[in-house]
């Protein structure tokens, strides 16, 4: 990544950083939107397709999250080789191609396979984002760069809630249109100010892997979210847990044959690296329950407008935006773990407020609001703790790889919280639903604690925990494109 960004031309991109920022820019603040905006129209979408069950209509959040996690490295790999403009550029327009079908879907299922399109956009888009920007700026303001393109991504999740409560004020589909007109102004200009940047050693990802992974999470999700209107155990539900199982083991085994896999088998094997995934999975399912959750409460239960709705959510992921930066630099003075552990039990303490006080009748200021900040604190705590405890401890030729997987994690994390969400709600209506709300917290709450749990294995001090083991063994896969530990939330979708 360095030399490809020392060999990068100083001609049109360097010296326009101002118009690459804002172009490359525009589609990570686009993306990073959508998470927020899509969930706050989630009501207003189920009411447009009101004869779909819940379980169905989560398919539009998870079905974007899954195909998200599972084209992230072949995408990257393949922009490595191709070109990162021409990668962000591709990606740009299938994001926004998809936008305006999500806007004209006549059905759910046309809905949904947009957002399996507008994923692949995503992945496209978002991997190559950091490193076009880090060209524009160069070594010497490498920070700034960083700064910059995650303060885009906490910005959109301030703004999201309030844009989409306006939004949908006139449709839901509004949401997805909102993209065009910046999108395609982005195209035009990035087409001319944008500098190519290529490695032409890359080498290309296990496409089989990402099916396989695609096939697993899918499946396990599809048996989560279906479970109560199939029945546990019905042949379908046993057969889609079987399904997870064939393929993730087929997954595993493809990973440890394969020269570039989907999961490098060297990454996972360092014990802090491993603890550290499988802690951001857990953190992530409770933060997808949240998301979704926080829109189902008020809107469902306690009857709000979507609009009112959007401004009573922005509270907790603006404080989340604004603990993130802070919590980087007390990570880096005082561990991953510590920080991380306080960022988990703050989030726990968010769901165990809401367990103990929020009930049938609404009271935001008094009962909700004090469960969002407290959960907004503990995940602006615990984005850097997750992300630096996920890569820091992998030497450079790795760290790329590592983030990837980190961010796989993460997305995996959130689609199967969305699926637990559903099926912990349920149809619960009335006073059942308020008893459905509370065990939904107490997933999130259970969700938060393993997370913390996990990452006690974590070395504290990072510099501490490289292992010799890595350069004792071949490196043949090629990184993922650029330091992807630092995604905003936005990916997520």
């Amino acid at each position: 990544m360095t030399e490809l960004l020392e060999n990068a031309p100083t001609g049109t991109t360097r010296a326009r950083p101002v118009l690459t920022a804002l172009i490359v820019l525009t589609g990570v603040f686009l993306s990073s939107l959508d998470l927020f905006i899509v969930n706050i129209a989630f009501p207003s979408i189920s009411a447009s397709y009101h004869h779909e069950s819940l379980s169905s209509l989560s398919w539009v959040l998870s079905a974007y999250t899954i195909v998200f996690a599972a084209v992230l490295v072949p995408a990257g790999r393949w922009a490595d080789r191709a070109g990162r403009k021409r990668a962000f550029l591709l990606g740009l327009a299938i994001f926004t191609t998809a936008s305006a079908l999500c806007a004209l879907s006549p059905s759910l299922e046309f809905l949904i396979g947009a957002r399996v399109l507008q994923a692949v956009g995503g992945a496209l888009m978002l991997p190559t984002s950091l490193g076009l920007l880090l060209a524009a700026f160069g070594p010497a303001r490498k920070g700034a760069a960083i700064g910059l393109w995650s303060a885009v991504g906490g910005a959109a999740a301030a703004l999201g809630p309030p844009i989409g409560g306006l939004l949908v004020q006139a449709s839901w589909r509004w949401v997805f249109l909102v993209n065009l007109p910046f999108a395609v102004v982005a195209l035009v200009f990035g087409e001319r100010v944008l500098h190519e940047i290529r490695d032409p050693d890359a080498h290309k990802s296990d496409l089989l892997g990402a099916v396989l992974l695609t096939v697993a999470v899918a499946s396990l999700v599809a048996a989560i979210v279906e479970g109560s209107d199939w029945g546990w155990t019905s042949a379908r539900i046993i057969g889609a847990f079987a399904l997870a199982v064939v393929a993730g083991a087929g997954l595993v085994l493809r990973s440890l044959r394969h020269p570039n896999p989907i999961i490098e088998p060297a990454v996972i094997r360092h014990r802090a690296v491993a603890l550290a995934d499988l802690s951001s999975l857990a953190f992530f399912g409770g933060f997808g329950a949240l998301v979704l959750g926080g829109v189902l409460l008020l809107t469902g239960l306690w009857h709000e407008s979507v609009l009112r709705a959007g401004f009573m959510i922005a509270p907790g992921p603006l404080l989340a935006g604004l603990t993130a930066f802070p919590g980087g630099l007390l990570g880096a003075r005082f561990g991953h773990r510590a920080v991380g552990t306080v960022g988990a039990l703050l989030f726990a303490a968010g769901g165990l407020w809401w367990v103990t006080h929020v009930n049938a009748v609404p009271d935001w200021s008094g009962d909700y609001l004090p469960g969002s900040l407290l959960s907004g604190i503990g995940v602006g705590l615990m984005l850097p703790s997750l992300g630096g405890a996920a890569t820091a401890p992998l030497p450079p030729e790795r760290f790329a790889t590592g983030s990837a997987l980190y961010v796989m994690t993460r997305q995996i994390g959130i689609a199967l919280g969305v699926a637990g969400l559903v099926a912990i709600l349920g149809n619960a209506t009335g006073a059942s639903a308020v008893t459905a709300f509370h065990h939904a917290w107490i997933f999130m709450i259970a969700c938060s604690l393993v997370a913390g749990a996990l990452l006690q294995g974590v070395g504290n001090k990072v510099t501490e925990v490289t292992d010799a083991s890595f350069e004792a063994e071949p490196h043949n896969a090629a990184p993922a494109p650029v330091p992807s530990a630092l995604y905003p939330i936005p990916a997520g979708k």
